[in-house]
């Protein structure tokens, strides 16, 4: 069986796996998101041995939708294609939902493109509102998970 780790990562080295899966075609520009330096920002990623093949990073950043006084915002996950559907994204997730679990924030928001939302209500997150286009990328829903309340 193959080493597989989730380590934290720099955002340059989420580059590859953005750019493969969420903006194909596109220029690696296009796969820097503000606030990927901010020193409260944390980035991570699945590996197979020495191979990156999975990434998410977790921003602070508050949502006008949520009352709630720490939040903290999901942007960039993705799974390299042929790694897909094969338990990699859940596994992803369950870390950074541990990671947030130590520590005091109570929410975690994210945009989730409408053909990942199944994937993330069998993991306990919740869509808030109807959904929404954001351009050139598709249609996203709101979508929610508290924690330490």
């Amino acid at each position: 069986m193959d080493k597989i780790s989730i380590k934290k990562i720099n955002y340059l080295d989420t580059f590859p796996v953005r750019s493969s899966v969420l903006r194909q075609g596109k220029p690696i520009e296009t796969c820097s998101f503000l606030g990927d330096d901010a020193v409260d920002t944390t980035h991570f990623g699945l590996y197979i041995e020495n191979n990156i093949i999975g990434v998410a990073s977790v921003f602070t950043s508050n949502n006008e939708n949520f009352d709630n006084k720490t939040q903290l915002q999901l942007r960039g996950m993705a799974i390299l294609k042929e790694h897909q559907n094969m338990g990699f994204g859940k596994l992803l997730i369950e870390d950074i939902f541990s990671f947030i679990e130590s520590t005091q924030v109570e929410l975690l928001w994210f945009n989730a493109r409408e053909t990942a939302v199944s994937f993330y209500e069998k993991l306990g997150c919740f869509k808030k509102g109807n959904s929404f286009e954001i351009p050139e990328i598709g249609t996203h829903f709101l979508m929610y998970k508290y924690f330490n309340i």
